[in-house]
């Protein structure tokens, strides 16, 4: 009976974002995956900037920035109510004459992040981020861990003698290949398996929430059109049926979603019923199709799963926990962000770094988010169709909603590594506690290169300590930065393991306001450049400056973040960017005291 440490069931993004999380804790896992290989056709294919956040923190934006379709603007059409014979006769369809576009706007709002959104498709997105893994696997030397495909899982149960000893491997789960049935044991388990989840079925889980699905149709095309907005994201309303356009990579290939009639049956669905739909509602425009490379009818119910564990040792995941709509692009994000969320956090534990209790965060922080998912999709859906007074509306309710559809709308609530109350938020007005940490453009003080503090932040599973310490020439300020170093140093090293490096389980980042060319190497005290790696070598690269660059401007980060230049902030930051407390610059046993609620002392 094979052993590991965490059976992750389906080798979606969730699936993929856990195990490559596990993969840099050097942790052993499974993945079980139905089908015969890797993800050939995507599914998805809205990345949202925070999942281009996240990419960049694993190396892989230039990757994703370079094959995308790069989304900037969104434009509403409708009926052209100049045209009269887009008149009211009283019946439910009428075959109008004109559409037009009626307005248009930004697709994502000025300063929320420094990268775009964009479109690449699933089994892309799931492809690099699967080499990641892989990568990181073999540089490790870890053969314990992967995907086995051809696997269908059939259920898992819950040692009950086992399952209070986290050490234990407490679950059993069931698994069929070619007519021959296995069973795995392991300490955790991951459903990642979608949204008819086998694991959340074993486990009597059931799903609240609509009881009737709306179908949709999507179409992957090569149009022949005169539509001019044919690479521009686009929602039509019209009494023909509403739709929505995705322009897709490579320049030709663009993706329509189709709402259809109530009553449609998603397997009576043909090719040539949505063809048909496309035409009507891009009249008088020309729509016809050069090719077809996919497409798809299936119902969609906005659902919850009544919990998302068992025992704490079961975990749901994705689509296994939540359901929604497809035309606000949530998804794929919104799933791959489950699995980035709880991949740290086993990670952390399984290496004797964390207490198992870390794990009700996963729980309390991604059910409140697809609560919020599901309440942001019932009113994205009800205004998208709706018969009259549309457009305006789902503008606005479009623009208003672009943190959300972003993929920053997400705020954790006190807990365990979330300290809203305990934190001086007036000390840096612009970071939100329980939110990501927002960016702003640096420089690099070891080598005058601009950067962006966010992807400083790594996804290494390091909590970081983003000191802002004002003016390192100020004697006062240069007085205080030091004692504060040896604080914090000494700080660190209880939760840090005797044989590693100082910066290896909590990492400093200091970001300093003064001019770039005054600031020599020994004004910065040795905790920012701690002796690191296997050679022994400082670690220059911890240290920057808000100043103004030669060729890049200046990123006036103290003031995006509303940091007093005279007092400073501490700003403690989750191994997945996210805030956990804000505070001041003397407040370092506040500081031990929130890491002694999260983290083991290792000496």
């Amino acid at each position: 009976m094979p052993k590991t440490d965490v059976l992750i069931a389906g080798s979606g993004s969730a699936g993929i974002f856990a195990a490559t999380w596990l993969s840099i804790y050097n942790i052993p896992f499974t993945i079980l995956e139905r089908r015969p290989g890797p993800l050939k056709i995507g599914q998805a294919d809205g990345v949202q900037v925070r999942t281009v956040e996240i990419y960049e923190s694993f190396g892989l934006a230039e990757d994703v920035l370079r094959e995308a379709y790069h989304i900037l603007e969104v434009c509403f059409w409708g009926v052209d109510d100049d045209d009269e014979s887009n008149r009211d006769t009283g019946k439910e369809t009428v075959q109008k004459s004109g559409i037009k576009r009626k307005s248009r706007s930004m697709d994502t709002q000025r300063g929320l992040s420094h990268l775009p959104h964009v479109i690449l498709n699933q089994a892309r997105m799931n492809g690099l981020m699967l080499g990641k893994m892989e990568r990181i696997l073999k540089e490790k030397g870890n053969n314990r861990s992967g995907i086995e495909y051809g696997w269908t899982v059939q259920g898992t149960e819950i040692d009950e003698g086992l399952k209070g000893d986290v050490g234990e491997y407490a679950v059993k789960v069931k698994a069929e290949k070619e007519g021959k049935e296995e069973v795995w044991e392991a300490k955790y388990v991951l459903a990642c398996d979608g949204a008819h989840s086998t694991i959340r079925h074993s486990l009597s889980i059931p799903m609240l929430g609509d009881t009737t699905d709306t179908i949709w149709g999507v179409m992957d095309i090569y149009p022949l059109t005169t539509f001019p907005d044919i690479r521009r994201k686009c929602t039509l309303h019209t009494p023909s049926g509403n739709l929505l356009i995705i322009p897709r990579e490579g320049g030709n290939l663009v993706r329509f979603y189709i709402q259809l009639p109530a009553g449609s049956v998603a397997k009576t669905v043909t090719l040539s019923n949505l063809q048909d739909t496309a035409r009507r509602i891009f009249a008088p425009y020309q729509m016809e199709f050069a090719d077809v490379y996919w497409w798809s009818a299936y119902s969609i119910g906005q659902r919850l799963a009544e919990r998302f564990e068992k025992d704490m040792r079961v975990f749901l995941t994705g689509d296994a926990c939540h359901t929604h709509s497809p035309k606000a692009g949530q998804g794929m994000n919104v799933s791959l962000q489950d699995g980035y969320n709880i991949g740290w956090k086993l990670g952390s534990i399984l290496s004797g770094l964390s207490p198992p209790s870390l794990l009700t965060t996963y729980v309390e922080e991604r059910s409140k988010t697809a609560k919020d998912l599901i309440d942001f999709d019932k009113e994205f859906s009800r205004l998208f169709s709706k018969k009259e007074e549309w457009e305006g509306q789902f503008a606005e309710y479009f623009v208003k909603s672009g943190r959300f559809t972003a993929g920053l709308g997400a705020r954790y609530a006190d807990g365990e590594i979330v300290s809203q109350r305990g934190s001086s938020e007036d000390l840096a007005k612009g970071i939100s506690v329980g939110m990501r940490l927002p960016s702003a453009q640096v420089i690099r003080f070891c080598d005058c290169k601009a950067v962006q503090l966010q992807g400083v932040l790594r996804s290494d599973g390091r909590w970081r300590v983003v000191v802002f310490g004002g003016d390192a020439k100020e004697s006062g300020d240069g007085e205080r930065l030091g004692k504060l170093a040896a604080l914090l140093e000494q700080m660190t090293l209880r939760f840090t393991p005797p044989t590693s490096d100082v910066d290896s389980i909590i990492e400093p980042i200091l970001v300093l306001h003064s001019k770039f060319v005054d600031v020599e190497q020994e004004d910065i005290p040795d905790y920012f450049w701690p002796v690191s790696g296997k050679w022994g070598i400082r670690d220059l690269h911890k240290t920057y400056i808000d100043d103004s660059h030669y060729n890049a401007g200046h990123g006036h980060a103290y003031e995006g973040y509303g940091v007093d230049t005279s007092v400073g902030a501490l700003v403690i930051v989750r191994p997945d960017q996210y805030v956990s407390k804000v505070t001041s610059l003397d407040d370092v046993e506040g500081v031990k005291s929130f890491f002694e609620g999260c983290l083991i002392k290792q000496r």
